[in-house]
């Protein structure tokens, strides 16, 4: 299966998300994914202290902490130039939900494996909310911005997922993604209710 056609998510946002929702309050949008980034610097930095023997991934999530904090940086940015103040940091019900289907035990493989997996899904959601975001959002600035980033996810997951296929041995981690995609279609459902990225 070619990368290009990996991330199959089965339910696509609604733009009535960004008309009815994500419009009213910009400044509820930005403070969430400002946090979202620095969350994801965080868990990269997570497997790094993880998995220090693995040299390419500690490469590679080193990098993506340097693009994820200065992501962070550039929502922050914008924030300010809008007279907005950065709030508290906001929980990500949909990523603890997610966080769910990790599995607990069944050795050091399938625990690396599924947390990269996890954050693939994560890249991915993330990646086709932007798309959403940037196609329709009434904002020039944020749409150019959104449409940046989109790119950005887009190279984010297939790295996880590339890494997934990597370090498996034993684990078929087609069927693994076919799974957490499956969850993951339950779990959306919910959401797409609230102005923040996974909401």
């Amino acid at each position: 299966m070619s990368e290009k056609t990996i991330l199959k998510l089965h339910l696509p946002t609604d733009p009535v998300w960004v008309k009815n929702v994500v419009e009213s309050n910009i400044e509820e949008l930005l403070t969430d994914h400002a946090f979202c980034e620095q969350k994801a610097a965080s868990n990269a930095i997570t497997l790094i202290v993880q998995n220090p023997n693995l040299g390419d991934l500690v490469q590679q999530m080193a990098d993506l902490v340097r693009e994820e904090m200065d992501h962070f940086k550039r929502v922050h940015q914008i924030i300010i130039s809008r007279g907005f103040t950065l709030g508290k940091e906001r929980k990500d019900n949909y990523v603890n939900e997610l966080r769910k289907f990790i599995i607990i035990g069944g050795g050091r493989e399938a625990q690396l494996i599924d947390r990269l997996l996890f954050s693939a899904m994560i890249e991915a959601r993330s990646c086709e909310r932007f798309k959403v975001l940037y196609e329709n959002i009434n904002d020039k600035q944020l749409s150019e911005f959104y449409y940046e980033l989109m790119i950005s996810e887009a190279t984010h997951y297939t790295m996880f997922i590339s890494l997934a296929r990597k370090y498996a041995d034993k684990i078929d981690v087609d069927k693994r993604w076919n799974e957490f995609l499956a969850y993951e279609a339950q779990v959306i459902q919910n959401y797409g209710k609230h102005e923040t990225i996974h909401g």
